[in-house]
């Protein structure tokens, strides 16, 4: 038995495969926001005794999770010391000097992580050109870790000026800490990002040191419940590069979890869009809290080497995935200027919307929904979960006494302006990267992502939506589709020429050694080994890279040939042009290692005709504007639709995990696989 949890913000998701029978089982529960690991022992438990099965039949668990993001957002990591070169302790405060909105006068900058009086200072200097100017100070070192220690940190983070290029000092650095200070969790920049850019480099460096004790105490609570479960198997957390790690690399380097959630998502919707015969993707996640969206060309979702996350610069390689405060659970306000928003606010999995009954007496993304008619108005989570129209028509209709207008309007603009937000998000990862929405399949998933698949298609003009069978866990499915993955970086500036050959060649002699060394670590078959090579390019003079892919086999001149007409595409498709004399620089050189594991199968069913007669359930009213206003629609349960069935809209399908609305104008039709392919007429 094969097991797949992702924790979200509302609910917790679970999917078990049986490899012997390939039945698939899914379960979702209410998350559990004080303790995550309550929430996912719950919805294990409560999974396997669905499926018959025990805990002991488990031989795979992977998990993904929002406690780093959920920790970093909020600012609930541990109180966090620095020790940094002697001059450069303001640099976390002082960055890059960007305003975080060009043309908002008010907008403020995130919190420093790091309060002024436990950044510390301490001489060493190692320059540009990794030669040591100043040793450093052991004895000065000594001192400021007793000073953190005394002020009651948790966690040390280590940064010095070039440290990616020399590692001496930040080893002795180590070594001191562990003596000095046992107890801290300990993060040193040349382990965590042995990369150039210094502010960057502090950034990443000092967030994992923050996440450390949080993430270190949330994976020995879980392990602790899933030993009571009698979980055997070895539990692996997703990476936000899509593959995962084990627990215990996860506790050491936190930082590199902060899209563990979402990243699962876009490797269940490559696979599933894979078996369908779709390769030109766009994946909507739209869960309780937020909504996430990527683009995948040709089946592969781009790969940035940083991001910032939640306005702190993080370099660590991580699915180039969007972001945008819209969930079921986004609550809907009136601004001061009297319009109408919604989010990024949200009620979360307690209370949730009003709707569930919990006390919450605002309107959210989901009770618009309730209102309309287009969610189920008596009950969600297959009957589990009792709905309350009452309360939900309540919370709107507050709203529209405000706005002036009647509670369906009011329910239809929340659903309106979210819809605007989130193909917003959209344009951001297609038309701003030269990217035609129109070209790509829409795959809608998450429990709210099928419900509002079909508007945001039309609001984009996509003509094809493909809707999973279990849209509503795909994330937890995602984990059974992933491999081991971890990354290497060094950064090595030079000019490409043909001088170059040797130094290229020994950056990934150096990369491929850490790979290999890893591979060993974690157990991998010699049959089960993959290394990607990439580098980053620029011209001389720019400030950002473009990543270019390195062909397998030995470093020959060749290469060179090879990277330069990969950076020329790279650099024509994102600026639109190429300057053909100006030198080009190699700037980091990255491996990423892949130790393939045993994935979940999935096999595709016989053909059983168009008509769905044995999937129909009944009509309720449902508030279509599309379709001039209120209409009957049929209502379909998702678990009886066959492979060749068709779906003409406006329509609504629902299954324990979401709700999949077919607009007035959409057919739709079950693939043999089981997903649902959505096609506008």
């Amino acid at each position: 038995m094969r097991v797949g949890v992702d924790s979200g913000g509302t609910f917790t998701d679970v999917c078990l495969i049986d490899d012997a029978t390939g039945r698939i089982t899914v379960w979702k529960v209410a998350s559990t926001p004080d303790d995550p690991s309550r929430g996912i022992a719950r919805g294990v438990r409560e999974a396997l005794a669905q499926d018959g099965a025990r805990a002991a039949d488990i031989g795979y668990f992977g998990h993904g999770t929002t406690v780093a993001t959920n920790a970093l957002i909020q600012h609930r990591g541990a109180k966090t010391g620095l020790i940094t070169t002697d001059g450069f302790r303001d640099l976390l405060e002082i960055g890059r000097q960007k305003r975080p909105a060009l043309y908002d006068l008010q907008a403020d900058k995130p919190p420093v992580l790091v309060p002024r009086d436990i950044r510390l200072e301490v001489p060493e200097r190692v320059l540009h050109d990794g030669s040591v100017e100043l040793p450093l100070d052991a004895a000065a070192f000594r001192t400021a870790v007793r000073r953190l220690r005394d002020a009651g940190v948790a966690a040390v983070a280590v940064c010095f000026l070039y440290g990616f290029l020399r590692t001496d000092h930040e080893a002795m650095a180590r070594r001191i800490l562990a003596e000095e200070f046992p107890a801290a969790f300990v993060s040193i920049s040349h382990e965590v990002a042995p990369e150039f850019r210094e502010f960057e480099r502090l950034s990443t460096t000092v967030v994992n040191a923050y996440l450390g004790p949080v993430m270190h105490g949330y994976i020995e609570q879980l392990s602790g419940r899933l030993h009571e479960l009698g979980v055997s198997a070895t539990p692996h957390l997703t990476q936000s590069n899509g593959g995962v790690i084990s627990f215990a690399q996860a506790a050491r380097l936190p930082v590199r979890t902060v899209l563990s959630g979402p990243a699962t998502g876009v490797v269940g919707a490559q696979q599933v869009a894979r078996l369908a015969g779709f390769s030109e993707l766009i994946t909507f996640d739209m869960g309780g809290t937020s909504t996430d969206v990527a683009l995948l060309s040709n089946g592969q979702c781009r790969m940035a080497g940083e991001a910032v996350v939640h306005g702190y610069p993080i370099k660590t390689p991580m699915l180039d995935i969007h972001t945008v405060g819209a969930g079921g659970g986004s609550i809907a306000f009136i601004d001061r200027g009297g319009l109408l928003k919604v989010g990024p606010r949200s009620a979360g999995a307690d209370p949730g919307p009003a709707c569930y009954g919990r006390g919450n007496t605002e309107a959210t993304v989901t009770d618009a929904n309730v209102v309309l008619g287009t969610l189920n108005p008596d009950f969600l989570l297959g009957g589990r979960m009792p709905v309350r129209h009452d309360l939900a028509r309540d919370a709107i209709g507050r709203l529209a006494d405000r706005l002036g207008t009647d509670v369906i309007s009011t329910a239809q603009g929340i659903v309106s302006v979210v819809t605007a937000n989130m193909a917003r998000a959209i344009r951001v990862i297609s038309v701003q990267r030269g990217y035609d929405p129109r070209d790509h399949t829409l795959v809608a998933f998450g429990g709210a992502g099928p419900l509002h698949a079909a508007r945001l298609a039309r609001e984009l003009d996509i003509g094809c939506i493909l809707v999973p069978r279990h849209p509503g866990i795909l994330c937890a499915m995602g984990l059974l589709l992933t491999d081991l993955r971890a990354d290497f970086a060094v950064t090595r500036r030079r000019v490409l020429q043909a001088n170059v050959l040797p130094d290229v060649a020994a950056a990934f002699d150096e990369l491929t050694a850490r790979a290999d060394a890893w591979f060993e670590a974690e157990g991998i078959a010699a049959a089960d080994r993959r290394i990607t090579r990439t580098v980053d390019m620029r011209y001389a003079g720019q400030n950002y890279e473009l990543s270019v892919a390195l062909p397998a086999g030995p470093v020959a001149p060749a290469t060179l040939d090879v990277l330069a007409d990969g950076f020329a595409a790279a650099h024509q498709r994102a600026y639109g042009f190429v300057a053909e004399d100006d030198p080009v620089e190699l700037v980091t050189f990255r491996a990423e290692a892949t130790g393939l594991v045993h994935k979940a199968k999935f096999r595709p069913e016989p053909q059983a005709g168009a008509v769905p007669a044995s999937a129909a359930i009944g009509e309720r009213q449902v508030w279509l504007p599309e379709a001039g206003g209120l209409v009957r629609c049929p209502v379909y349960n998702r678990e009886e639709l066959r492979a060749g069935n068709r779906i003409a809209g406006p329509a609504i399908v629902e299954q324990m995990d979401a709700t999949t609305l077919v607009l007035p104008g959409v057919t739709g039709r079950v693939e043999p696989y089981l997903n649902l392919v959505l096609e506008a007429q």
